[in-house]
């Protein structure tokens, strides 16, 4: 699917009326968010039609195949309108642009000008036809005072608090067009998290290519407990939520853990990707550890938080994955016990290291491993909601269902926009519920991934403070 975004027009004579498409990860929104900034602050229109657009930005994701599938058809796709409608240019930003720049600028003559994820400056005179000024010799990383148009609905936000990874992971080409990590001053992400939560945001999630290494480069010794801790002190006139997403496993320190349990706006969830439990499939993705040390972790992190949530994300079909391999990872998945669980089968991407690597397993095996292993995880999270029918919890209110009218979406704590479960509401007492609220539901059904309850009569006698100014309008268009 394609986001469009509309925002609040300009009234100069010269301003152009600018499509953003964004496609992939959140960290890829955050860059389609600081490009739009740029853009409306000097006095350009973001429209979300695109035959009214005079400039079409496609920014790109080209992680696996599939990603690079859907922005190859999305850039020929708005191609079209420099055809049928009113576009004079279209310009490719993003992950694409820095994989294949040569081949785009060979093979797509309708594109007329490239964005690399380190060139975001450049928007504006790219649009604008005048010529970029030179690039920065330091690798790009906005900050609290870049110009940024939240595209996320009112009531929560991603903060990216660093760039680029260390990892030296096999199957992964992100250090190749992000670059070596890097973090974010301290202070500049406790301003922007400010201004959020003044604004009525609700929710902070925090991003970055592995979110558990900041601070290492600017010196600081646990650095995203430091982080936490401050975001947590932060007054605001409303119940708020902190995540962090994107841990990586040996970088789980217990001062983290510790910073996490003592705060009530920290939540309960750590989203981990594993990779895998086999020890000789974890070394050849150059990751190491194996599955007995992951329990062992598992162990450590829910006996220091209580009613904490994990998260992991598996690779099925690495090269030289086998049989007994993929026995080991799902004998693993049943005793770890996930609360969410994704899977991935292997792509195997030229530039990276793995391709290298013998043993390659063919598609439908790593497909069918695919399917077992969501299989296996389907059962575990069906079996872990319906533990929690009759429970009271807090819900961050969305708003109206996009399946029906008869049903409100929510999601708790331990869900993660856009990627676990929902909470949906189909009664309420009291005050009809409002997006951006967080109220307490009773939960009455469970399902495979989602929840359904009652929300509660609002507590304390005072209505929720209001989410701040409308989110853009958001329009979903099929590829």
């Amino acid at each position: 699917m394609l986001s469009w975004y509309k925002y609040p027009h300009s009234t100069g004579s010269n301003a152009l009326k600018v499509g953003f498409i964004s496609l992939g990860c959140p960290k890829n929104l955050v860059d389609s968010e600081v490009m739009m900034g740029q853009l409306v602050a000097k006095g350009h229109e973001l429209t979300p039609h695109p035959g009214e657009a005079d400039v079409l930005v496609v920014n790109t994701c080209s992680f696996i195949d599939p990603a690079k599938k859907e922005s190859i058809d999305t850039i020929l796709e708005m191609a079209e309108y420099k055809k049928i409608g009113r576009a004079r240019k279209l310009i490719v930003a993003g992950c694409l642009v820095e994989r294949y720049r040569g081949d785009i600028r060979r093979e797509m003559p309708e594109v007329d000008a490239l964005v690399g994820t380190n060139e975001l400056e450049s928007i504006v005179a790219l649009c604008e036809g005048t010529d970029p000024a030179n690039p920065s010799p330091q690798p790009y990383l906005y900050h609290d005072l870049t110009p940024r148009v939240q595209a996320t609905p009112g009531h929560f936000a991603y903060i990216k608090i660093a760039e680029g990874c260390d990892h030296p992971c096999t199957f992964c080409v992100i250090p190749q067009y992000r670059g070596r990590f890097r973090s974010r001053r301290f202070e500049s992400v406790v301003s922007e998290a400010t201004r959020l939560f003044a604004r009525g945001v609700r929710e902070i999630n925090l991003i970055g290519q592995d979110t558990t290494c900041y601070g290492e480069d600017l010196g600081l010794a646990d650095g995203l407990a430091h982080l936490l801790e401050r975001l947590a002190r932060i007054e605001t006139p409303h119940p708020r939520w902190i995540r962090f997403l994107y841990a990586y496993p040996n970088k789980i320190t217990q001062r983290l853990l510790d910073t996490m349990a003592a705060h009530p706006a920290l939540v309960k969830y750590i989203d981990m990707p594993l990779q895998h439990a086999s020890a000789r499939v974890l070394k050849r993705m150059k990751r190491g550890a194996s599955g007995d040390i992951f329990l062992k972790l598992l162990e450590r992190i829910r006996r220091t938080i209580s009613g904490v949530a994990i998260r992991t994300s598996m690779i099925a079909g690495f090269p030289g994955e086998t049989a007994a391999d993929f026995e080991e990872l799902c004998q693993f998945v049943q005793a770890a016990r996930f609360d969410n669980l994704g899977v991935f089968t292997y792509s195997d991407e030229d530039s990276s290291a793995s391709f290298a690597l013998d043993g390659k397993v063919d598609g439908r095996t790593a497909h069918n491993r695919k399917r077992r292993l969501m299989a296996l995880q389907r059962k575990i999270s069906r079996a872990r909601n319906r533990a929690l029918v009759g429970a009271l919890v807090d819900v961050l209110v969305e708003g109206p269902s996009a399946e029906t009218d008869l049903l409100w979406q929510a999601r708790l704590s331990t869900q993660a926009p856009g990627i676990d479960g929902v909470a949906l509401i189909n009664d309420f007492e009291g005050a009809p519920p409002r997006p951006g609220e967080i109220r307490r539901l009773r939960i009455t059904e469970s399902h495979d991934y989602d929840v359904v309850g009652t929300l509660l009569e609002p507590t304390g006698g005072a209505p929720a403070m209001p989410p701040g100014p409308a989110p853009p309008q958001l329009i979903q268009i099929a590829v």
